[in-house]
């Protein structure tokens, strides 16, 4: 039959979306976010959620203020080999510790006291730096007002 699909072949795809779901990363999302949605935000209020910045300059007419964020996780390194020696030696001969660092630079970018731009940085890729920038952003996202429709807006009846 032509279009359908096997009990297996439905479980497969459905294996395959729940694995696609778990590499969503909801903070790398909302740090994307607000990007736009900080944009406006006055600069005292900018300092007031996200503190006093690591570092900031002007140029002209116009104002930066940088954000740093880094976290340093660690865990078990896969040693592969031997087999389990149990307590207090450790499983399957497997020693010491991967570390692994995420960072992330925000520069907001000011002009007339207010954010014109939100620009992210750093040394790590990807949804990772994301997620870290999400750290310095998402306090200030709670200053930002609802993006749901205004009643004035609601469609009338």
């Amino acid at each position: 039959m032509r279009g359908t699909m096997t009990g297996s072949g439905f479980v497969a795809v459905l294996l395959a979306g729940s694995l696609l779901a778990g590499c969503a990363n909801p903070a790398a999302d909302q740090a994307m976010v607000a990007q736009n949605a900080l944009v406006g935000m006055p600069k005292q209020t900018l300092l007031s959620c996200a503190g006093v910045p690591e570092r900031q300059a002007t140029a002209g007419d116009l104002e930066f203020f940088t954000y740093r964020s880094n976290r340093l996780y660690s865990y078990p390194s896969w040693g592969g080999y031997g087999g389990y020696w149990g307590y207090p030696y450790g499983a399957w001969g497997g020693y010491g510790y991967d570390v692994r660092s995420v960072d992330c630079d925000a520069t907001f970018t000011l002009r007339n006291g207010a954010v014109e731009r939100v620009v992210y940085g750093g040394s790590s890729s990807g949804g990772s730096r994301l997620g870290q920038c999400y750290v310095i952003v998402q306090n200030c996202l709670t200053q930002v007002p609802s993006q749901s429709p205004q009643p004035s807006m609601a469609p009338a009846r």
